[in-house]
């Protein structure tokens, strides 16, 4: 599993130009899966392997993490503004107080993730998988979440404000249709 991380991470460097992330971090993360408080802004990371990487605190602004798996990843207090996640695998992934305002969920599959308290203000979570996530007190101001599954998601004084639905599924199994 380690060569896999190792290989993942060797592609993405060398597909990607530089945007300010610091390297150090980079080969951190590539050797070890962990890298809390790091600085990855910018960094491409499409297709990587990271299930259960510790990435609590990082900076990952501007990132682009299309296609990656981040199963059981801990995210928890993160700053991925800006950041590129469609299609990612993030089921169970931790994303507590994550700041992921204008960040692209679309067709991510985030089952189970916990979001409690986390900003996804402006987010497009289109045909996004949120069933059984944990959105709590989440700020999903002016959020897209045309198609979206919320099954079973927890949305205790969540903010939906200016949010779209359309073709939604809520967490009562409702289907709404608002803003078709």
């Amino acid at each position: 599993m380690k060569t896999l991380v190792i290989l993942s991470m060797a592609v993405a460097l060398l597909a990607s130009p530089s945007w300010g992330y610091k390297q150090e971090d980079l080969d951190k993360l590539a050797t070890t899966n962990t890298c809390q408080e790091c600085d990855l802004a910018g960094a491409d990371l499409h297709l990587a392997y990271l299930r259960e990487a510790n990435l609590a605190k990082a900076i990952l602004t501007k990132a682009i993490l299309t296609k990656a798996i981040l199963t059981k990843a801990n995210l928890a207090g993160a700053d991925l503004r800006g950041t590129v996640l469609g299609v990612a695998f993030l089921p169970l992934a931790d994303l507590r107080e994550a700041d992921l305002e204008r960040v692209d969920l679309s067709h991510a599959s985030l089952r189970g993730a916990n979001l409690a308290g986390a900003n996804l203000a402006g987010a497009n979570l289109e045909k996004a998988d949120l069933a059984g996530a944990d959105l709590a007190g989440a700020d999903l101001r002016g959020t897209v979440l045309t198609g979206a599954v919320l099954r079973d998601a927890k949305i205790d004084f969540a903010d939906f404000a200016k949010a779209k639905f359309c073709n939604t599924f809520m967490p009562d199994g409702q289907r709404i249709f608002k803003d078709c």
